[in-house]
């Protein structure tokens, strides 16, 4: 993601290292902000979160959205495999738990969160699949798991494959999704209640004049169902267990 003035000022002003500042950057650019109200609500409103839940933020990154779990009243977990993310997140969420840990084998113990939540984590993982199983695991009866990603029908997917093409190690590997793809890796996992959603329309050239309309352009565009829309989502309930 761009580099520039605003990295620097994470860097020095708030005490973010410099590729999680690079990173966090993105979000202060006109079409990062834009992109990131656009997932957010749908994100949220997805995960219903309520105060005084258990959260888990797995591939928490720097804390975007722990933080925004955090300010809701959840009780947020975070996780990362990158040590420096969680520095970052740390800056911003000091009174939460964070866990340097991997999403394939996550150490805690079954049914601890009300809420999992997975934000662009299963298209950097070799085997998808087995982390939605653990996403499952560490849910409880009753709870829910949502997960997120750059969808494969979209400006933005065919962005990022250029960008590998090009040399770039971060998308060189990763994975895409439709919003039907993630659903079948929760329902394989044996999620039954499982629904899904797409969101963040705009282009990676969104035009100023398109980026100050964005929410009546994202509520028009939402009638394409999940074509051209960046960020693909699906919702699995953990069943409560049977009492026959």
């Amino acid at each position: 993601m761009p580099a520039g003035r605003a990295a620097v000022l994470l860097t020095t002003g708030n005490g973010i290292p410099g590729r999680a500042a690079r990173y966090d950057a993105w979000f202060d650019t006109p079409i990062g902000r834009a992109m990131d109200a656009a997932e957010a609500r749908a994100v949220l409103g997805m995960t219903s979160v309520q105060a005084d839940e258990r959260a888990l933020d797995a591939g928490c990154g720097t804390g975007t959205y722990a933080r925004r779990l955090a300010e809701r009243g959840a009780r947020v977990t975070g996780v990362d495999t990158d040590p420096e993310m969680l520095g970052a997140a740390r800056i911003k969420l000091p009174a939460a738990t964070l866990v340097e840990a991997d999403v394939m084998q996550l150490p805690f113990a079954d049914a601890s969160f009300d809420l999992s939540l997975a934000v662009t984590l299963l298209c950097f993982v070799d085997d998808p699949q087995r982390a939605v199983a653990e996403l499952i695991r560490v849910t409880r009866p009753g709870g829910r798991v949502i997960l997120a990603e750059l969808n494969r029908r979209s400006l933005w997917t065919a962005w990022r494959r250029i960008e590998s093409w090009q040399g770039s190690k971060t998308w060189r590997d990763a994975k895409f999704f439709s919003p039907r793809e993630l659903a079948g890796l929760l329902r394989n996992a044996g999620i039954d209640t499982v629904r899904t959603e797409a969101a963040a329309y705009l282009p990676p050239k969104a035009p100023a004049w398109l980026r100050v309309r964005a929410i009546a352009f994202e509520r028009r565009a939402h009638l394409l169902g999940s074509f051209g829309a960046a960020l693909s989502l699906a919702r699995g309930d953990v069943s409560e267990p049977s009492r026959d």
